[in-house]
């Protein structure tokens, strides 16, 4: 396992959201919490999963330390998503965190039965969302240990 460095917390990130305010908003909560992560944007669901298994334009991409995952995505929904990552033997072991508007019980549940790591609703304010990441930060990167990248 790879331990956290102490002096360097970097990780890499995949974003999946196709919303551009939600991502520009993602942007500025992690930059503003003090996240030092490179961040790689998905505008859908195919596009995510041709990112993460290096179909060509994607094959210089990083594998990501952790993935953010909207639910309500065009072409391929966040579910579909998550299901294809965990069935993945290369993918599965990347922690998945469900980061949506959706508050439905129905919705989370159906995540975590498909084995994503973390469901955490949008806040509507600025300033709770980034500390919504300085959470995500403080537990992803300074607490848990996290896997080896995958080998892509």
């Amino acid at each position: 396992m790879r331990l956290p460095d102490l002096e360097h917390d970097h990780c890499d990130i995949l974003l999946v959201e196709d919303n551009p305010k939600d991502v520009r908003l993602t942007r500025e909560a992690l930059r503003e919490s003090g996240f030092d992560c490179e961040l790689s944007v998905a505008r859908n669901g195919m596009e995510a999963l041709d990112m993460l298994r290096r179909v060509p334009p994607f094959e210089h991409l990083p594998a990501p330390d952790l993935i953010l995952l909207d639910i309500n995505l065009p072409l391929k929904s966040g579910r579909d998503v998550l299901a294809e990552i965990k069935q993945d033997d290369r993918l599965r072991s990347i922690p998945v965190i469900m980061l949506t508007t959706s508050r439905a019980e129905s919705d989370v549940k159906a995540c975590y039965d498909l084995h994503a790591n973390c469901y955490l609703a949008k806040p509507l304010e600025f300033d709770d969302f980034t500390e919504l990441m300085r959470g995500l930060h403080n537990f992803w990167i300074d607490r848990a240990l996290l896997p080896p990248k995958p080998m892509l």
